[in-house]
């Protein structure tokens, strides 16, 4: 049996899931320092590292010279904003403002999916599924970015010129919400769109060298990462371990990576990887015939979900990157990934066992850590798969049936048919 809720009684069950569930993660990062959350160490991030390049940046400059600091500018004004509210401390400011971002996708998110043809099931996914991380969500600066491509791709139908902006404005935040324009249609929509992404990030990128010393930084200490032990790579070194294989792990670049021989091997089949994936989107882009008003929201969660599978590093946080996606797509009842969505949310279960719980096992290789990460790496490349296969099927147009035959009975010559049919 059944049981119907109206409009208005889903929009506060949502709304009541959204305050229980983030009571909770507050809950847990409060508690942060207990063994079994990490003894500290997702907190950490934020009353340690944010806070010393707040003081950087508070100077105007970004963090030169420091490896962590792998990030464009736009992320100094991001990690700057706890100043807007000076009555708390910085890491109670910080996350006060995740929280307020992470409304601001809910809401776009329910508006979206109230609209006629359209489904609240990515406001629901994205409220009950960013949870499944547990607090590492309120102690990065990831669904603040995330909020700049949701709110990109939601406004695209309406204007393309507002899509553009709100993407470059991530884009110079953590580069990746710059892919939510593949899919824009072609034509004036995906005119207005790029080349409003492009004036907008001229613009910002200008007000942002002239407010910050040494603005590009980032990309020399972000060519210098190596093989994160939560990447594919890292998978297959880990197993390799366990084959005789000599390396170990160390904590450089703001992550545990493996280093020992073979590790630049590895990094360059990521890389070639990478850019086989980008091909592979391009060739969709040239070669697709058929949109939907979900093929923007589709290939975007194609794209980076593509460039995440093949990366160096993935961090528990990318997954806020692929809930917020998932989330979008899921507006709309014409997506074609939905069963992606779903590995999707499998992932992100499994990556809140791996981090921060059991993370130990996985730095030190232990079947148990392997075979975790195998799983959740292996539901990311299936998801990868499954989600470049159905993007590329739903742009191809349509095949038409033949139309039966008719028999002719009579041999006299049919009557004119007008082109209307009548």
């Amino acid at each position: 049996m059944s049981v119907y809720l109206s409009p208005r009684h889903r929009l506060f069950s949502l709304a009541a899931a959204w305050a229980v569930t983030r009571a909770l993660m507050l809950w847990l990062l409060a508690h942060d320092n207990l063994a079994v959350l990490g003894g500290g160490g997702v907190s950490r991030e934020v009353s340690h590292l944010y806070f010393r390049w707040y003081g950087v940046l508070s100077h105007g400059a970004c963090p030169a010279g420091d490896r962590l600091w792998q990030y464009p500018p736009g992320a100094g004004a991001v990690l700057l904003s706890p100043a807007l509210l000076p009555g708390l401390t910085y890491p109670q400011a910080f996350v006060t403002l995740t929280l307020l971002a992470d409304a601001v996708i809910a809401v776009a998110l329910v508006r979206a999916g109230s609209r006629a043809g359209r489904s609240l099931r990515g406001a629901t996914l994205w409220t009950l599924g960013l949870p499944l991380l547990l607090h590492v969500p309120l102690a990065r600066y990831d669904v603040q970015v995330t909020a700049f491509a949701v709110i990109s791709l939601l406004t695209l139908k309406r204007s393309p010129r507002a899509c553009g902006a709100f993407a470059a404005c991530g884009a110079l935040v953590k580069v990746w919400p710059a892919l939510a324009l593949l899919g824009t249609p072609r034509g004036r929509t995906t005119r207005e769109a790029w080349t409003s992404a492009a004036l907008a990030a001229a613009v910002l990128l200008a007000v942002l060298t002239a407010a910050f010393s040494d603005p590009f930084d980032f990309l020399r200490q972000q060519g210098g990462r190596g093989v994160q032990i939560e990447s594919l790579g890292g998978t297959v070194l880990g197993f390799a371990r366990h084959a005789g294989w000599r390396g170990s792990v160390r904590y450089q670049y703001g992550a545990m990576e493996f280093v020992g021989p073979h590790v630049p091997t590895v990094a360059a089949a990521s890389l070639a990887l990478t850019l086989v994936c980008f091909g592979l989107l391009l060739l969709w882009r040239v070669r697709a015939r058929r949109w939907t008003l979900a093929t923007p929201n589709d290939a975007a969660l194609t794209a980076v979900l593509l460039f995440t599978v093949t990366s160096r590093v993935i961090s528990p946080q990318y997954m806020v990157w692929l809930l917020g996606l998932s989330a979008v797509c899921l507006t709309s009842r014409h997506t074609t990934q939905r069963p992606v969505a779903a590995l999707i949310v499998a992932a992100t279960a499994v990556s809140s066992v791996v981090y921060p719980g059991l993370y130990e096992e996985v730095t030190r290789s232990t079947w148990t850590g392997c075979l975790l990460m195998l799983v959740r790496n292996g539901l990311l490349a299936t998801a990868a798969a499954l989600s470049f296969t159905r993007l590329w099927r739903s742009g191809l147009p349509a095949t038409k049936r033949p139309e039966p035959a008719t028999p002719v009975r009579d041999p006299q010559p049919a009557p004119a048919v007008s082109p209307t049919g009548h």
